[in-house]
């Protein structure tokens, strides 16, 4: 059965990819299909699911910083639309009970009222999926999406904990005690090194120290694994440890996403009261750009941050499930086809997220410069003549390079604040900002003065997205940008590239530089 399942998830997954639409969609195609041919899921396909989004959490955690959720767009904003959100849906769902959906003929206001909070909630395996394939976590618009999901899972083990009756055991005031164990946590990093044993601690501390200790004293397994993340944020390996982790948490979640397709035999009613529920996807997405727009945001940050949360939660399955248990519902209302329907719809939406920006962007007016969120505020590229876009290694050599030949001539560009910061404090003239952003590069070349861009983000397709960008706007200057096979550089030069490197090809002949710039080697020449 293990080999149908791969089999199927490889097969639909590529015909998706080869249509130009996430895997993610193929592998949810490839549950209802086999789910059609009477396959079910079994035990290693459900832990191994469960397993992926633990280490997702866990990378998560790596990544985020426990100051961005005290920030007001965070925590109120989340709050604010999960108010919203619920109140709405109630009231929908209450019109469609009197229109005389049969389905929910039976069901009381507040079974309603359950219903419709469920509903406002998004799946944070779908939004951090679809962020990593597009390159844009670290973007404005990336981590707000992740600040709310992360509130909202708060605020799931609140309801959890709260329906269910069920406190945590009495010394689950233990894990206060956690940041204490930082000092260990980092040294253990560091003994680490860089192979096998980094992810195999990663596994141990993401499975075992987080989401078993936490089950152990009754709380959610997931969360103990995001705030463990969370824990190691600041270790300078926590990135290399994320990445570390990425494929192996890549394949569990293939399992999740055929998990989902499997969990429930597609009926007529079912599908009848999924097609209900759609109509109620696009309210939500409009509550999201509401609230987020209140924040003061760009309209093109508001609108992806939407996007990347349009869809329904697999946390409505659980409350579904728990609601029939407690006998608060008369059935699974919550279907799993709900869900996955909003998955296929929202999975192509979100890809296509720049290009419906700029279709739509007439519709809407930005606020005043001067109001902006400081999180996404006008960019002033000052007199620069080069323009590096992503500032890791690579980046940040070029533009060591560039300064020691020419002087000070160059602007970095991040899209983490945190990452510009320590830049700046290292005396380059980095800034923040996101390249795959139309509105940047309206911004970012008004003074004509840039002769050279440098595509240096460690995703293709965000180097694509931004050498696009340019071509649109004819910039004159010389475009040069860093791949990691031969068609990737294919197609950048085919675009429009002036120049492409191979990032390990490149390596090694600026290794036999250095060496010869510094040892200075006296050899015979045949």
């Amino acid at each position: 059965m293990d080999l149908v399942f791969i089999s199927a998830a490889f097969i639909v997954g590529y015909i998706a990819q080869k249509c130009h639409l996430p895997p993610l969609v193929g592998f949810l195609i490839a549950g209802f299909g086999l789910n059609l041919y009477g396959v079910e899921s079994n035990q290693t396909l459900a832990t191994l699911a469960d397993l992926g989004v633990t280490l997702m959490l866990f990378t998560i955690g790596l990544k985020l910083e426990v100051k961005s959720l005290l920030e007001k767009e965070i925590w109120a904003g989340a709050t604010l639309h999960n108010l919203l959100s619920t109140g709405v849906f109630t009231l929908a769902l209450m019109g469609f009970k009197y229109l005389g959906l049969t389905s929910l003929s039976s069901i009381p206001f507040t079974s309603l009222l359950l219903i419709g909070f469920a509903l406002s909630f998004s799946s944070t395996v779908f939004a951090v999926k679809s962020l990593q394939e597009k390159g844009e976590m670290n973007s404005t618009y990336g981590t707000l999406a992740i600040g709310i999901l992360v509130m909202q899972d708060i605020f799931a083990v609140i309801f959890l904990t709260a329906s269910t009756g069920k406190l945590p055991e009495w010394y689950a005031i233990g894990l206060f005690s956690l940041p204490l164990l930082r000092p260990l946590l980092f040294r253990l990093l560091e003994k680490a090194g860089h192979g096998e044993l980094l992810v195999l601690l990663g596994i141990f501390l993401a499975l075992v120290v987080g989401a078993g200790g936490f089950q152990l004293v009754g709380m959610k397994p997931d969360l103990g694994a995001l705030i463990l993340g969370m824990l190691l944020a600041q270790h300078s390996k926590a990135s290399e440890l994320s990445k570390a982790l990425f494929n192996l948490k890549e394949l569990f979640l293939v399992c999740f996403f055929l998990n989902i397709g499997l969990a429930e035999k597609p009926t007529l009613t079912g599908f009848l009261l999924a097609m209900v529920l759609m109509i109620l996807l696009p309210l939500k997405g409009a509550l999201y750009f509401w609230v987020l727009n209140r924040f003061h945001f760009r309209v093109r940050t508001s609108l992806l941050a939407s996007l990347s949360l349009f869809n329904f939660s697999e946390f409505g399955l659980i409350v579904g499930g728990l609601a029939f248990k407690l006998g608060w519902l008369p059935g699974d209302i919550l279907v799993a086809i709900a869900v996955s329907l909003s998955f296929l719809i929202a999975a192509p939406l979100s890809r296509k997220g720049n290009e419906i920006y700029q279709h739509t962007s007439l519709w809407f007016k930005d606020p005043q410069p001067e109001t902006l969120n400081q999180r996404d505020s006008v960019i002033n590229p000052g007199e620069a003549q080069v323009i590096i876009l992503g500032m890791g290694r690579i980046g940040t050599g070029a533009y060591d390079e560039f300064y020691a030949r020419y002087g000070n001539i160059c602007l970095g560009v991040e899209l983490r604040e945190d990452a510009a910061n320590q830049h700046r404090n290292e005396g380059r003239n980095v800034i923040s900002g996101d390249a795959t952003d139309p509105d940047f590069w309206a911004r970012i070349l008004h003074t004509g003065k840039v002769k050279m861009v440098l595509l240096a983000m460690p995703h293709h397709q965000a180097n694509q997205i931004a050498l696009a960008q340019l071509n649109k706007r004819r910039f004159t200057g010389q475009i040069a940008a860093i791949a990691e096979y031969p068609d990737q550089m294919e197609n950048l030069l085919n675009d429009g590239a002036h120049a492409a490197f191979n990032i390990y090809s490149e390596a090694g002949t600026g290794f036999a530089r250095h060496v010869c710039d510094h040892l200075h080697p006296t050899f015979t020449r045949y």
